[in-house]
């Protein structure tokens, strides 16, 4: 089992800190800023502020890691509306990352409130207040979903998060996407820095409207999505919301036929990494779809 002193801190521009991961050959955020990317990237695109004047909000939140996400959507919340009832429930693979987190004291300039949750979830895995019902799940993300599907959890918000697709494939494919969006209520929103068009396949094969949301310490745009037949409590459709206010660029929608936005597949929800990066190239070698390559020359100006 890992050590919580063997996670390096990494410094980050707004003054927060990461950590890196040897397993993925990637840090948990990127250098702009962990606590920043939680905000803009999560609880600000999937409008948990609006939700929580409904008096309670439910989240998902895939791949908890430090507790980034959770934190600032917590916060975002209950500034909104300090009376809310939140529901969250966390999905995480190594439960030494949390752990980590709090003995590192990474929290410490948050208020002492959102550090007592953070640490009560990652040493207990549960946190219960007056207006807080928190568990986090350690485990395979692939198996877990399973089981928070059965429960009848339906997340206002799911908040999408692993390691990039290459490094982690498996929480990426058409059949986790699947199933993650089965927690999701009809009118809820999905949010993930990712614009991978084999992410965005997956996300409109399970019958979701995308959008982009803005970059954020990075060229690249995050992805939000929605069912179409969605409302928020303004009766604005969730298909107006995306295309609306998250519109996809007219290069960003021809990225979705090239050969990268062939998705990356898990029929078992138990292969490998390696197993699901191989089926993917097989499928592209011989696909008859434009290059990604000829794309990218036609809009970037690059080769």
């Amino acid at each position: 089992m890992s050590d919580t002193n063997n996670f390096t801190l990494q410094s980050t521009k707004d003054g927060s800190f990461t950590f890196f991961s040897p397993e993925f050959n990637e840090a948990f955020h990127s250098n702009y800023g962990a606590k920043q990317e939680s905000y803009l990237k999560f609880a600000v695109p999937t409008q948990v502020q609006k939700v929580a004047r409904k008096g309670i909000v439910k989240i998902l939140d895939v791949c908890y890691g430090l507790g980034y996400n959770t934190a600032a959507a917590l916060e975002v919340i209950w500034q909104e509306n300090p009376t809310c009832i939140v529901e969250v429930i966390g999905l995480e693979i190594n439960p030494e990352v949390p752990k980590a987190a709090m003995s590192q004291d990474i929290f410490n300039d948050w208020d002492d409130e959102y550090r007592t949750i953070l640490n009560e979830l990652a040493f207990k895995h549960y946190c219960q207040t007056n207006r807080l019902q928190a568990k986090l799940l350690i485990g395979d993300a692939r198996k877990l979903i399973q089981e928070v599907g059965k429960s009848g959890f339906l997340a206002d918000a799911i908040f999408l998060d692993p390691f990039s697709p290459p490094h982690c494939p498996q929480l990426w494919t058409v059949e986790f996407i699947q199933k993650l969006t089965q927690c999701l209520h009809r009118d809820g929103l999905l949010a993930t820095y990712s614009c991978a068009a084999a992410v965005r396949t997956a996300l409109l094969a399970a019958k979701l409207v995308i959008g982009s949301t803005a970059p954020v310490g990075r060229r690249t745009p995050g992805t939000i999505g929605a069912y179409p037949d969605g409302v928020n409590d303004t009766l604005i459709s969730s298909v107006h919301r995306i295309t609306g206010i998250y519109p996809l660029s007219v290069a960003e929608k021809e990225h979705l036929q090239t050969r990268a936005a062939i998705p990356y597949r898990d029929p078992s929800l138990s292969d490998t990494g390696e197993l699901i990066l191989s089926r993917r190239r097989q499928e592209q070698e011989t696909s008859p779809l434009e290059t990604t390559s000829k794309w990218r020359k036609r809009w970037l100006g690059k080769g």
